[in-house]
């Protein structure tokens, strides 16, 4: 069987820069369109991709720290305790990092890939990338933190591209 591989939007697109909108239900189409996503961000050596990040402004995100991928639609933070200051690339920025401050530890409420309402409690890596792939359903960038350490209080690991 074939991969769905997508094509991965890079900074200056617009797409990345507009706000998603929710989603009323999960059906059969969001459901391809996840697949697809995991495909894309495994293929593209990623641990988290958002649904703006291949065109689609849409609330929906995927994470795969190695334990298997997590999809989340209308993802929305709950809580955010402690922070983190550590480097971060990312799939629609390519050679860029930048540190970024965020919570090391959140509260997330999403629907999964079958509608049903969840809430998690993340830390470390998972909640990093939820929160960066939070930010891109924002029309938020990786850039947009540089320079800005002391604005940001949390909404990675080096050279992890998420």
């Amino acid at each position: 069987m074939k991969k769905a591989i997508l094509g991965i939007r890079i900074i200056g697109d617009p797409c990345l820069r507009a706000v998603s909108t929710a989603l009323e239900s999960v059906g059969a189409s969001e459901r391809v369109l996840i697949q697809a996503m995991i495909e894309t961000m495994h293929e593209a050596n990623g641990v988290g991709l958002a649904a703006p990040q291949v065109g689609i402004n849409k609330q929906i995100i995927i994470i795969d720290v190695g334990e298997g991928a997590v999809a989340m639609i209308n993802p929305e933070i709950l809580e955010r305790r402690g922070t983190c200051v550590m480097e971060e690339g990312c799939l629609s920025v390519p050679e860029e990092h930048v540190e970024i401050e965020r919570a090391e530890e959140i509260t997330v409420r999403f629907l999964d890939q079958d509608g049903v309402k969840r809430e998690m409690t993340c830390s470390g890596l998972f909640a990093r990338a939820v929160q960066h792939e939070c930010d891109h359903l924002c029309g938020k960038l990786i850039v947009d933190y540089q320079g800005n350490q002391e604005k940001h209080t949390g909404h990675d690991y080096p050279d992890v591209k998420l």
